[in-house]
């Protein structure tokens, strides 16, 4: 649609005007950023217990304001959703994002804010637009709808009049009316809260649409997609969708699973564009789709610090602003937000691959690293050294977790991977050669505690059955919406469960 693709252009310009200017003057932008924050909830209760105004420097911004993690804001998270307003934030939070990042029982409650919905998540949403037809100004996109694969919504037992559900759920909750002419499934759908009722109803309804984007988590996204083949009788996507172009996806890594998207969509005209959107702000886009790293927006509502690793853990830490961050340096994120949270370790550590502009990387978790030796193993050399295993040896990853085995009286420490292969490696041995030879290149500490197997011997790889991972999600209520899989664990907890429900086939 010719008339559809002009109005995006002329929209968009001048939002792209305005991320020239903070990708050229980020520090200016993000100090801007911190002033309006401390403005607008000067009059809260947090606003006043620290003394907020619109003329506190950050120096004195973080001398004063303590770095916390959720479990110490989880007092007042309970009392938001008692319905208490004046807070964190100005005003009453309607919505509560349940974070589904982690497969723990307990579960955390975000507070969306009608600030944090309309300037960072949907202006965010607007900004992947601005940027695909930029790159692709020749798209068809607009021709067709756009299939979300998100997560359901429930009402919050606290309060009749607040809500909870995975932030994908609250955004689709919270659409204008016209964008489900552009949409599919209807919500109805979209919103089920059943994962295997909504997959035959998906399916059921998108069959005969013109899907021409996806958007959601690639691991569930692939349980769609094989599903749909198989209810269609196809060989690949495109016999069920022609005129599929895009790819939104984010929530996890894409390298394990980019091969099996090739094999199931198999175009060079596909594209695929990554995001960084969480429950707690919208962090970062793939600008440019030939680069393999996402920028960071910086004029969302969002003040960014990064912490230097040795860092974590300390109330009031030496934290960089966006000005003093180094390229190559793994760094915890934290946020202050128009959602309403105050120097929040968000529990991401981030890389910059470029400076200005300013390009990252997702390098791993704060809690999810493997470090029982000093080895240090974060999910970005893992991603890198799996990739690599798979290459040589042909093979391709479904899913995926990884463990220490700790020391015994007579045996020395190692890592177990349980990997879940949508195509075996052709060679076993060389696939766990190839996977200890480059987590050594990349990770010294690694390398060091592997030298002569002095402290660690080489890792050993367990093949899981199929459908494992799926069977563990499914015991603890976990599946769809945006649930993860851990990938690296300190402790042996979900290595321990998924090996022992590897020995037999849930019926």
């Amino acid at each position: 649609m010719p008339i559809i693709s002009s109005l995006i252009s002329l929209v968009s310009s001048r939002r792209l005007a305005q991320i020239e200017h903070f990708k050229n003057n980020p520090e200016d932008v993000q100090t801007q950023q911190l002033k309006e924050l401390l403005s607008i909830a000067k009059n809260t209760f947090i606003g006043k217990e620290y003394e907020f105004s619109s003329q506190m420097s950050y120096e004195t911004f973080k001398s004063r304001v303590p770095v916390k993690t959720y479990d110490e804001i989880r007092p007042f998270i309970d009392r938001l959703r008692k319905g208490e307003k004046d807070l964190l934030w100005p005003g009453e939070v309607k919505w509560f994002a349940k974070s589904s990042g982690t497969t723990s029982d307990r579960s955390k409650f975000i507070p969306v804010t009608s600030n944090a919905l309309e300037d960072c998540h949907y202006r965010g949403g607007k900004d992947i637009l601005a940027f695909y037809h930029q790159q692709r100004p020749d798209t068809e996109m607009f021709t067709g709808k756009s299939l979300a694969l998100g997560g359901s919504h429930e009402i919050n037992s606290f309060s009749n009049d607040s809500f909870f559900g995975d932030l994908s759920a609250i955004l689709m909750e919270n659409l204008p009316f016209w964008t489900y002419f552009v949409r599919t499934p209807h919500r109805s759908i979209a919103l089920m809260a059943e994962w295997e009722k909504k997959l035959e109803k998906i399916t059921e309804t998108t069959l005969n649409e013109n899907v021409t984007t996806l958007t959601g988590v690639p691991s569930w996204f692939l349980v769609l997609i094989k599903h749909v083949l198989a209810k269609a009788g196809k060989n690949n996507l495109l016999e069920v969708w022609p005129n599929l172009e895009l790819f939104i996806h984010g929530g996890i890594n894409f390298t394990p699973y980019r091969e099996q998207f090739k094999e199931l969509i198999p175009s060079d005209k596909m594209n695929y564009l990554e995001t960084y959107n969480a429950s707690e702000g919208f962090f970062a886009i793939q600008d440019d789709l030939s680069v393999h790293s996402m920028l960071l927006m910086l004029d969302l509502g969002i003040f960014f610090e990064f912490l230097p690793l040795s860092e974590v853990g300390k109330p009031f830490p030496d934290a960089k602003c966006i000005d003093e961050v180094e390229a190559g340096v793994d760094y915890a994120l934290v946020i202050t937000t128009n959602g309403g949270l105050w120097r929040y370790l968000i529990g991401d550590t981030i890389r910059f691959t470029s400076l200005k502009p300013h390009r990252i990387i997702i390098s791993g978790r704060t809690k999810h690293y493997i470090n029982a030796f000093g080895e240090e193993l974060m999910i970005e050399n893992a991603e890198r050294g799996l990739e690599r295993a798979c290459k040589e040896t042909n093979a391709i990853i479904k899913e995926y977790t990884a463990a220490p085995i700790f020391m015994g009286s007579d045996t020395k420490g190692a890592h177990q991977w349980l990997i879940e292969f949508v195509r075996e490696p052709s060679d076993m041995a060389l696939f766990t050669d190839l996977l200890d030879e480059t987590l050594r290149k990349l990770n010294s500490d690694y390398d060091a505690k592997r030298y002569k197997d002095i402290t660690l011997d080489k890792p050993t790889v367990v093949k899981a059955r199929s459908e494992l991972f799926m069977d563990w999600l499914r015991r603890k209520n976990k599946l769809g919406g945006q649930n993860k899989v851990p990938r690296l664990s300190n402790n042996r907890d979900y290595i321990s469960e998924l090996l022992e429900l590897n020995e037999f086939v849930i019926k």
